[in-house]
């Protein structure tokens, strides 16, 4: 009624309200009448905005990639993005114009611009995962931006979705890295029989080690059991020894003993000669028949025998003698 005006907008809109072209007002979520004829309301939304893009760019080996992600954005100094681009609203809220449009294809320029430096630089394979590095490469881009510096936005995110390389360049990838990966099948059948044959040779190996140890122990078994006869036999060779040096020195003793028994009956012998000697010396030279005379008894028996010895030392001058038993007998008889 006569252009006077109610507008209100909520906390997430930044409002600029100009009245022939000065600004009477500015805040966040403002509710306000105006007279419409000499003001103009800008607003510029606070919230986080999302920008989707896909690109198509080439690689250094000349094939085309697409390259789809999203861009997260927010704006930082609203009255220095209100002196670029038009805000202005109707009495409805409406944007008059489209330039709120346009931020978001300058954001998107300048993400294109980074990441067709980017891409230019690899060949596909490489740049099919190098989702990580045109991530940051698209951020710092747009940090450094002189363009997205004078809009007053502040870039939060990036977040590549996808890199695909035309249909036909992928079935052919595919291929190739089917081919490699049968390959790689092929390579780890292989390795693994060379494992196993590997595994077969180490037990082998092990059980011929174990087989030598078992022997080389047998062999040292065996040498101790020789060793061990050896010197049993050594030392009943030394016992033999010391038996026999025994023996030998009980011998010898013995025969020291009989030399000195024989040497002792020797002297004993001589000693009783040498008395007999001395003892009979003196009746050497003396008659025979006085020495009967004086050894014997004077009786009939003795005088008989005597008489017997005197006819044989006379027998050859006796020509007839005759004895009969009974005088033999009488005589004896008769001595007793």
């Amino acid at each position: 009624m006569f252009g006077i005006k109610y507008i209100k907008f909520d906390s997430m809109t930044y409002v600029i309200k100009y009245k022939n072209g000065r600004i009477v007002n500015e805040g966040r979520g403002l509710s306000f009448f105006y007279f419409a004829p000499n003001t103009s309301i800008t607003a510029i939304p606070m919230g986080s905005c999302d920008v989707n893009f896909i690109f198509t760019e080439t690689t250094s080996d000349f094939q085309q990639t697409s390259i789809q992600g999203q861009i997260t954005y927010k704006i930082k100094d609203p009255k220095q993005l209100a002196d670029l681009l038009d805000f202005t609203v109707n009495e409805n809220g409406d944007f008059k114009t489209d330039d709120h449009e346009k931020l978001n294809a300058r954001v998107i320029n300048e993400a294109q611009t980074a990441t067709a430096t980017f891409i230019r630089k690899m060949g596909l394979r490489e740049a099919i995962n190098s989702s990580s590095s045109l991530e940051s490469t698209i951020s710092s881009g747009l940090k450094a931006s002189k363009t997205i510096a004078s809009l007053g936005i502040e870039p939060l995110s990036i977040n590549i979705l996808a890199i695909k390389a035309t249909p036909e360049t992928s079935r052919a990838l595919e291929a190739k890295a089917r081919e490699e990966l049968l390959k790689e099948a092929d390579l780890a059948i292989y390795e693994r029989r060379n494992f196993s044959v590997e595994q077969e040779r180490k037990i082998k190996q092990s059980e011929l080690n174990t087989e030598i140890a078992i022997e080389q122990k047998k062999k040292e078994i065996a040498e101790t059991q020789m060793e061990r006869e050896v010197a049993e036999a050594q030392n009943q060779r030394k016992i033999r020894e010391m038996r026999v040096e025994a023996d030998i020195s009980v011998e010898s003793k013995k025969q020291e003993y009989i030399d000195m028994k024989v040497t002792n009956e020797k002297k004993t012998a001589d000693a009783k000669g040498y008395a007999i000697e001395t003892m009979i010396k003196p009746y050497r030279n003396m008659d025979w028949r006085l020495l009967t005379a004086m050894s014997q008894k004077s009786d009939a028996g003795s005088n008989i025998a005597l008489a017997f010895r005197e006819l044989a030392d006379n027998a050859g001058k006796i020509s007839n003698l005759n004895i009969s038993p009974d005088l033999l007998d009488s005589l004896l008889k008769h001595s007793k």
